[in-house]
């Protein structure tokens, strides 16, 4: 009970700043998991057709697990670059 008096006083004390920056916190965090949601799809979609192509085909299984890697590679920089997002919204 005593936890809860504690944050109701806490959240009285509030600034205007503080709600931006609460506000702020939680846009970012929202943006980025929009953003990450993409890629992992993307890398899932991506790993199960390469491992479909390798069982079809296992003497292309190199070239195959080359080009999944490239692919991973470029997914994977839209999810860091909404990571840069998230960090310019947190902290401009």
């Amino acid at each position: 009970m005593e936890a809860i008096a504690r944050l109701v006083a806490a959240a009285a004390d509030t600034t205007a700043a503080d709600a931006k920056n609460t506000a702020a916190a939680a846009s970012a965090g929202y943006a980025y998991g929009l953003a990450a949601i993409g890629p992992g799809i993307g890398i899932g979609y991506l790993v199960g057709k390469s491992v479909e192509a390798m069982a079809r085909q296992p003497e292309a299984a190199g070239m195959v697990r080359t080009t999944m890697f490239l692919g991973i590679a470029f997914t994977e920089a839209l999810a860091l670059i909404g990571f840069v997002v998230f960090i310019l919204l947190k902290f401009a």
